[in-house]
């Protein structure tokens, strides 16, 4: 039995652990298939405070984990297949059957990219490929990228990305956006931004230096081209990693869970949720670790509030 546990170790999660653990809460931390979430998927990063030459964000979440550690915190690695919410204490089941009981819960389990599934897309993320302009745009500083995507993300991103780029090249599927129509006007009127409509992405080419370019079908004429390019950003939507709650907690339409306004209380008491997993909007590192402090501190104030049982017993 355990006072709080918490799913995801990504910004959110190691920062809550950071703080219950100081709080001496000893929470357990519950480590999913890609321990230290996106960020280990991410060469370096340069817009966390604190580190004025930049940090590997591979680097970044070792640090953070072992200052969770340092305090107390738990780590268990496995991946929670199924959760019981209904009644108190809470009960998470992991992969293999294995059961745990907990008074509260921090969800930060966080959201996926969208990807391609194209041939070169894996083995380049990081390398020239992200789904992140606001993370890395500035590596493409005087470079030309290529955005792939047609709804308002993507024109929002191509349009961060002409403050640093020499060029940014827009490809979606079909002739039509998805985007508003003011997220539109404001892309097509950018000089900088140029077009590739009704065109398949069909493959990442790229050398020793990384992408070098991306591979189309012309969907009219079914012809095949090449746009040469130093970076790619996916830009289709992400998905949230909520598909394990089963509807037991209040999400939107797309999947994220909804938070009371200001806090991280979610519909059912004792349970929290932090970082990209109801955050779809700035999905930053700092934002993450910010909510995931909010998250530490409301579930210390519910567990203050509510007398302790022992229900290990029944475990």
């Amino acid at each position: 039995m355990y006072r709080s546990i918490i799913l995801g170790t990504g910004p959110a999660g190691l920062t809550a652990a950071i703080y219950l653990a100081r709080a001496n809460m000893k929470p357990l931390v519950i480590e999913g298939p890609e321990p230290g979430g996106q960020l280990t998927l991410t060469t370096e990063v340069e817009n966390f405070p604190g580190f004025q030459d930049g940090i590997m964000g591979p680097e970044l979440m070792d640090t953070m984990r072992k200052q969770a550690e340092r305090f107390g915190a738990e780590f268990k690695r496995g991946w929670v297949t199924k959760v019981k919410l209904d009644k108190s204490p809470f009960t998470l089941l992991l992969e293999g059957s294995e059961e745990l009981k907990t008074e509260s819960l921090i969800i930060s389990t966080g959201a996926s990219a969208k990807m391609l599934g194209i041939p070169g897309e894996q083995k380049n993320i990081g390398k020239g490929v992200s789904t992140c302009a606001t993370c890395d745009g500035f590596f493409f500083r005087g470079k030309k990228v290529v955005i792939i995507g047609g709804g308002d993300s993507a024109m929002e991103e191509a349009t961060f990305l002409t403050k640093f780029a020499s060029e940014v090249h827009i490809i979606h599927r079909r002739d039509d956006l998805r985007a508003s129509k003011i997220m539109q006007d404001r892309a097509k009127s950018n000089d900088k931004i140029t077009w590739g409509l009704d065109r398949t992405p069909l493959e990442i080419i790229s050398g020793d230096k990384g992408v070098s370019g991306l591979k189309l079908k012309n969907n009219k004429t079914g012809e095949e081209e090449i746009v040469e390019t130093d970076g790619i950003f996916v830009a289709i939507g992400h998905r949230p990693n909520t598909k394990f709650l089963e509807g037991q907690l209040k999400t939107d339409e797309t999947g994220y869970i909804l938070a009371e306004p200001g806090t991280t209380n979610t519909n059912i008491p004792g349970v929290f949720a932090c970082g990209d997993v109801q955050d779809h909007k700035y999905r930053q590192a700092i934002t993450a670790a910010g909510t995931g402090c909010m998250a530490a501190m409301d579930s210390e104030k519910f567990l203050e509030g509510n007398r302790f049982i022992d229900w290990s017993s029944s475990v």
